[in-house]
């Protein structure tokens, strides 16, 4: 009988557990990898929230989000000048507010950016509705109701054993076609039913937690924080285009593959060591045991991470520590870094000239209005709606599907993408980023040329 009752008790622990890690884990999976159609487009769950958001407070997000830089800036130099305790002897106040002075830099004028812009003073360059009133009216709108959720929610899809356990069903796939852990998948569909930088969040999160190296980390970032199908319906609509939606994306879901099968091997990606941060180690297992199927390991794996959460509390508390993080960390970088870009794209001739040997290869694909269009081709750098404000003024159809495609397939924007692994410890710098940058433009063009003239 003893036996009996110890047996019903294991066997009631083990349901326990799998539960703990299904029902969390099918939560995180229906907020960010389920695609969901809302208001004429496909978003996912916490897409919806976050457009729900914006729409609710349009008016003053602006305003808040000036406050939260600004909070930023004085919590920086606060910490920097007068160190106090409330900030030195907390962990989480450390990470927000004691940073370097080049950085405390950028959030001072971050945060005199975003009040000129904000009450309309200062130089037109800075204040004007295409280059400041563009980052904090358009792009921290959706950065800041985007960060909220996913970075509240995210715990749901990396603290409960999904990734572990689809990592290691997946395996066999992505390590011999990208060389990359097959958790990986988990960051490329997150930004594709949603938004690029999402993939990118959970990614700096995995690097941090110690399961991707610096080699995969960085390829994952640069290479699987693909434009979500929101986003492609936005620019193909705007560059007039709507019609041929489903050969765009088709084509531009080529053109990343084969750029994601070659980024990882070739520097300056290759030359990444794979070494974990540092001080965390390694944290990941994901090749099963000869004697153990791949089913029955992962969803081991999966439990176990599972169990080691100690409450639903302590993963609260992680997303609102994540929020802020984003929040105070990096919504400051963009209004500094994205209005520069911007000035640089509308008030200089600096992409004209960097395009110039562009257009020859443009000539030699045979793209009408070539001239016009090379600047499209290396905009997108600064940030990712440029290419298409550029190429909605060109009459060729064809030049347009090719702008429209290329721009979203090159993935590194300084003004969202950019600015978020520059701040993470992923090891990238800004000129390597440059670099692969052009790599993406170099591998993906040719691609959507070709199709576009099978196309039109």
């Amino acid at each position: 009988m003893t036996n009996q009752t110890q047996s019903h008790k294991t066997s009631e622990t083990h349901s326990s557990s799998i539960m703990r890690f299904i029902l969390p884990s099918l939560f995180g999976i229906l907020l960010f990898l389920v695609p969901v159609p809302f208001n004429g487009s496909v978003t996912i769950g916490v897409g919806i929230l976050a457009e729900t958001i914006q729409t609710t407070f349009d008016d003053s997000i602006p305003a808040f989000m000036t406050g939260m830089i600004l909070l930023s800036a004085v919590g920086a130099f606060i910490a920097r000048t007068l160190k106090p305790t409330w900030i030195t002897n907390y962990e989480s106040m450390r990470n927000l507010f004691d940073i370097s002075i080049g950085w405390l830099i950028v959030r001072v004028i971050g945060s005199v950016f975003a009040i000129m812009v904000l009450f309309e003073i200062g130089p037109e360059m800075i204040v004007a509705p295409f280059t400041g009133g563009t980052v904090l009216f358009e792009l921290i709108p959706v950065l800041m109701a985007w960060f909220l959720f996913a970075a509240l929610l995210m715990p749901f899809l990396l603290s409960f054993g999904l990734m572990d356990f689809i990592g290691t069903l997946l395996r066999k796939f992505m390590q011999p076609v990208f060389k990359l852990p097959g958790r990986s998948a988990i960051d490329a569909t997150a930004s594709w039913m949603g938004a690029g930088p999402v993939g990118v969040l959970i990614t700096t999160q995995q690097f941090e937690q110690g399961y991707y190296t610096k080699r995969e980390s960085s390829i994952i970032a640069t290479n699987f924080s693909i434009a979500s199908i929101a986003f492609s319906l936005v620019i193909i609509g705007f560059i007039g285009l709507e019609a041929y939606f489903v050969p765009f994306y088709l084509t531009v879901t080529l053109a990343v593959f084969v750029a994601a099968v070659i980024m990882p091997r070739i520097p300056p990606l290759s030359r990444k060591k794979d070494e974990y941060h540092e001080p965390v180690g390694k944290q990941i297992v994901e090749a099963a045991p000869k004697n153990e199927s791949t089913l029955s390991f992962g969803l081991k794996v999966a439990v176990e991470k599972a169990n080691s959460v100690k409450s639903i509390g302590s993963v609260c508390q992680k997303g609102v520590i994540n929020v802020f993080d984003m929040w105070l960390g990096l919504i400051p970088i963009v209004m500094t870094l994205g209005t520069i870009a911007l000035i640089l794209a509308e008030f200089t001739q600096i992409f004209v000239w960097l395009s110039m040997p562009i257009v020859p290869v443009l000539q030699l694909l045979q793209l009408p209005e070539a001239e016009a269009a090379a600047p499209a081709m290396i905009v997108g750098f600064a940030d990712m709606f440029l290419p298409a404000v550029i190429g909605s003024g060109i009459e060729s159809e064809l030049t347009r599907f090719v702008i429209a495609g290329v721009s979203i397939s090159q993935l590194v924007y300084m003004s969202e993408i950019g600015v978020l692994i520059l701040r993470s410890k992923i090891p990238l710098s800004f000129g390597e980023l440059a670099v692969i940058f052009i790599q993406r433009t170099i591998i993906t063009l040719p691609i959507i040329a070709g199709v576009a003239h099978l196309i039109f």
